[in-house]
C-alpha cells in the first residue's frame, strides 16, 4: 500500500476571493500591488508576497511589512477622518512571525483613539488568522491644500 501525498494546495488567488488591486505611483507601485476589500464604509488592505519582497533568509523582508503597515493604517485613518489628507508622525512595527514567500497578509486595522489633530491607530497583519506583526502609530491631520 502506498501513501499518495496529497495534492498541492493551489495559491491564494486575492481577485477570486473578492479582493480588487489597489493601484497608486510611486513607491507603493514599485512594491506593490496592493489589495483591498470592501468593508463596510472603509476597505481591508493586503498584498501577496512576491519573490521581490525577500530578505536574504528568504523570507519577506520586514521593511515591505512596515510599509504595508503603515500605508493600510494611512488609509484606514484618511477613511476614519472623512478622507482628510494625514500624515504618519510616529509608527512601531512588532515583528511576530516569519511570512513566506507566497503567503497573503491582511491588514486589520483599528482607529484607537481620535481627537482634533491626531489619530492613534492599531494594526494587526495576519496571514490567515496567524499574526505576523503588530504596529501601533500616531497620524496628524493636516489642513487641506488651499
Amino acid at each position: 500500500m502506498t501513501d499518495a501525498a496529497p495534492p498541492p494546495i493551489p495559491p491564494f488567488d486575492p481577485a477570486t476571493a473578492g479582493w480588487e488591486p489597489y493601484q497608486d505611483e510611486g513607491f507603493i507601485g514599485l512594491i506593490g500591488p496592493f489589495w483591498q476589500k470592501p468593508d463596510g464604509e472603509a476597505y481591508r488592505y493586503g498584498f501577496m508576497a512576491e519573490h521581490k519582497h525577500h530578505n536574504r533568509r528568504g523570507v519577506v523582508q520586514g521593511g515591505m511589512l512596515m510599509t504595508f503597515a503603515d500605508r493600510s493604517m494611512g488609509m484606514a485613518c484618511w477613511y476614519a477622518i472623512g478622507k482628510q489628507p494625514q500624515a504618519t508622525v510616529q509608527l512601531d512595527v512588532h515583528f511576530v512571525d516569519a511570512v513566506q514567500i507566497g503567503e497573503f497578509v491582511e491588514a486589520r486595522c483599528r482607529v484607537v483613539r481620535r481627537t482634533r489633530s491626531v489619530v492613534f491607530m492599531a494594526a494587526d497583519l495576519v496571514v490567515g488568522e496567524r499574526i505576523v506583526a503588530t504596529a501601533q502609530g500616531v497620524w496628524k491631520t493636516l489642513k487641506p491644500k488651499p
